[in-house]
């Protein structure tokens, strides 16, 4: 599918700054204007690769301002949506959920419908000049709710949220779905596993842990330690974004998972390993980790059956955790290294 003029929310995070570089390269032929409101986990910088290419145009904003919106798809005549805004720290959902409720759920819906409206005269209605708009919302596992110690997430498990974080996600993501039941309109919902990789930010598990070690500082830990989940190296998603966007069938889900679960316990006793022989110190980066109170209603385990885009799309993940994980490491080390100095 062609699409003219993108429109990207949310492409400042760690997620969407990922995919915009990704996705202006395999097409160069599209225009993509990046809405982001820089909360702070958005960080500018992240899109260094915007100020050499002439398709790329940031704007700052709030997706849940419906009247900026509007005058985006006025003026650019926006064919595409790829919709990645979204609060996303559990940890903060617990303190503060009224931001999830507003961002997650309110932006989405005022997204969906001013697009809904630019794109159709009415409920199966489609513009000709936007006969292939389409909208693609990003969401994430944790909207189906925890497992034990065996089975796998598909697009058919029932959704059961258990933290304000993902009940926000699970309504956006319902909304999302009636708008192509009652309206017809061209969307499609992918449901990730938990991303890493360049360009997350700090208050994240595998950035905390780095950064804490280089610093010398206690490595917390929640728990025991065993909780589980499905790793997925960031550009791996975002080439599984694109392929869906491109190709994927309109009124679908596709669940994007890496089938490579791991515990916290060896996500930390990796990260350490590797720093050990990469950037030695007088004792093992090991010694520095503690456990810590564990957080209210916290998921045991997360694991993404990725099937259907694999059978249906042609996607595989190209990174195992083992190889993701060192350019992980090499990244955020050269990064914390260089703020040093």
């Amino acid at each position: 599918m062609k699409t003219n003029t993108l429109l990207v929310t949310g492409g400042a995070g760690f997620i969407g700054s990922n995919f915009i570089p990704y996705f202006l390269e395999s097409n160069p032929n599209t225009k993509l204007v990046n809405l982001d409101k820089l909360t702070y986990a958005g960080d500018i910088s992240n899109l260094d690769v915007g100020l050499n290419n002439s398709n790329y145009i940031f704007k700052k904003g709030d997706i849940c301002n419906r009247t900026l919106l509007e005058e985006l798809f006025n003026v650019y005549r926006f064919d595409g949506v790829i919709h990645f805004a979204a609060e996303s720290h559990v940890d903060n959902s617990i303190k503060n959920p009224g931001a999830f409720i507003e961002t997650n759920i309110t932006g989405t819906y005022n997204l969906l419908d001013v697009a809904k409206n630019f794109w159709m005269d009415g409920p199966n209605q489609v513009k000709e000049e936007f006969k292939n708009a389409r909208f693609h919302n990003i969401s994430t596992d944790e909207v189906y709710g925890t497992l034990g110690k065996t089975g796998l997430f598909t697009e058919l498990t029932p959704y059961a949220p258990n933290s304000p974080y993902s009940a926000s996600k699970a309504a956006s993501d319902f909304i999302v779905r009636s708008y192509f039941h009652t309206y017809g309109m061209n969307v499609l919902t992918t449901n990730c596993s938990n991303n890493y990789g360049p360009k997350q930010h700090n208050e994240k598990l595998i950035p905390t842990i780095i950064r804490k070690a280089i610093s010398g500082e206690l490595i917390p830990i929640y728990g025991d330690g065993k909780n589980v989940r499905d790793w997925l190296y960031v550009l791996d998603h975002c080439e599984g974004i694109n392929l869906v966007f491109s190709k994927g069938k309109a009124g679908e889900t596709y669940n994007i998972g890496g089938r490579n679960e791991k515990n916290n316990l060896y996500i930390v006793d990796t990260i350490c390993g590797i720093l050990d022989k990469i950037r030695p110190i007088s004792k093992s980066y090991k010694e520095q980790i503690t456990f810590v109170k564990d957080r209210p209603g916290h998921d045991f385990r997360y694991a993404i059956d990725a099937s259907k885009i694999e059978k249906e799309l042609g996607w595989n993940a190209n990174e195992n955790f083992e190889s993701g994980i060192k350019k992980t490491i090499e990244w955020y080390v050269k990064k914390y290294e260089s703020k040093k100095n």
